[in-house]
């Protein structure tokens, strides 16, 4: 009598752990179609023959910029190559270390406060990309990411080679702490794993497209078609919003294969990864709590709870572990990120990244986000809000 109270219950739970592992299961099948399908440089790509501008918006950089103007000036088939370093109201020694770099084709230029209604990078960005020639490439490079020689050659060969507006690189991530290693990754395999990146490349619609403002390479026409970084102006996620717009604009956006371009240590230790993940992470999910708990909830759910099953014995849950796995280990394979033993710990990986959403949320609703000593993510006022 025991036994049939509970087989109901037993037999529905076991329902619930076969379906979310068939999820799984899905989702690592997909990502290695997207693996094989990503756009990638060629080994030797040709010269670049139009103009290109480099934009480095830096704020209290002084540990980098030098080591990433290094890299840039040392781009191979980019004989019409310019630099603009952008500082952003740096307090440190970040200047006078762009200064020091004795080449005529980088310039400084100094951002000056954001506007009303301008964020510092988008308004960083805006400076650095005025001017410059129509048929000309734009490429916007984070301080902490190093270009290897190839890298805008490989980069502006894809735009080409495959008639696109915008090209997002992935630079391989670099990590060195436990906690990097967790949650790095991550950004790649999110789209990796769901964003089918060849149906995305022809598809007119904003909402399908992964981008990463670490490295971005744009046509100076689809750049002003789309309104530049002036159309993006108050978004904390400002390269997922100018890669939509580009497609809103008629042009074709897509992320590809960055890791033969360039790597980048983002985040170095859990107190700066945390700070950096928890300022912008809302951007991500639209910043209301119901998209939230939903992104939380469909993540731990199909990659949480069958590992919890299989600790219990399910077989069907160790398919669904199986299957996190495999699609951690092909996107880590194919954007350059450490594969193994990384990938078997994706649940942990997976229950962190929801407690750094949390948090991210929950500071937007206070209105305590800040990065680089700027208030960032502030709710607008009531009326306002209405307003929009």
């Amino acid at each position: 009598m025991t036994g049939r109270g509970r087989s109901p219950s037993g037999a529905g739970g076991a329902g619930l752990v076969r379906g979310l592992a068939a999820t799984a299961v899905a989702g690592a099948v997909h990502a290695a179609v997207n693996a094989a399908l990503l756009r990638r440089p060629p080994d030797r790509p040709p010269p670049v023959r139009r103009p290109v501008t480099v934009v480095v918006p830096v704020r209290n950089e002084e540990a980098q910029v030098s080591g990433c103007l290094t890299a840039v000036l040392a781009q191979q088939g980019v004989p019409d190559l310019s630099v603009v370093v952008v500082d952003d109201g740096s307090t440190d020694g970040t200047a006078a270390a762009v200064r020091a770099v004795d080449d005529p084709r980088v310039r400084l230029v100094a951002a000056g406060d954001p506007p009303p209604g301008w964020l510092g990078k988008p308004h960083a960005c805006a400076r650095g990309a005025a001017g410059g020639a129509d048929d000309g490439v734009l490429v916007f490079v984070d301080a902490d990411v190093r270009l290897f020689p190839d890298a805008v050659a490989g980069a502006v060969a894809v735009l080409e080679a495959h008639r696109l507006d915008l090209v997002s690189p992935w630079p391989r991530p670099l990590t060195g702490t436990p906690a990097e290693r967790l949650v790095q990754p991550l950004g790649p395999w999110l789209w990796v794993t769901t964003l089918p990146v060849r149906v995305a490349e022809r598809s007119p619609r904003p909402s399908l497209t992964a981008a990463n403002g670490q490295f971005l390479v744009v046509t100076r026409a689809a750049y002003a078609a789309a309104g530049g970084h002036a159309a993006v102006r108050g978004e904390v996620i400002e390269d997922v919003a100018l890669a939509r717009a580009v497609k809103r604009a008629g042009g074709r956006a897509v992320p590809v294969d960055g890791s033969r371009l360039a790597a980048c240590r983002m985040y170095e230790g859990w107190p700066a990864l945390r700070a950096g993940y928890t300022k912008s992470l809302w951007g991500s999910v639209g910043g209301s709590p119901a998209a939230t708990v939903a992104v939380a909830a469909g993540l731990t759910a199909v990659w949480v709870l069958p590992p919890v099953a299989a600790l219990r014995g399910s077989r069907a849950g160790l398919a669904g572990y199986a299957a996190g796995v495999a699609s951690r280990a092909v996107s880590a394979a194919a954007t350059g990120s450490r594969v193994w033993p990384d990938s078997l710990a994706h649940p942990l990986s997976v229950l962190l990244f929801d407690v750094l959403l949390a948090g991210s949320v929950a500071g937007r609703r206070r209105g305590t986000l800040s990065w680089r000593g700027r208030p960032v993510g502030r709710r607008p006022p009531a009326r306002e809000t209405m307003a929009g």
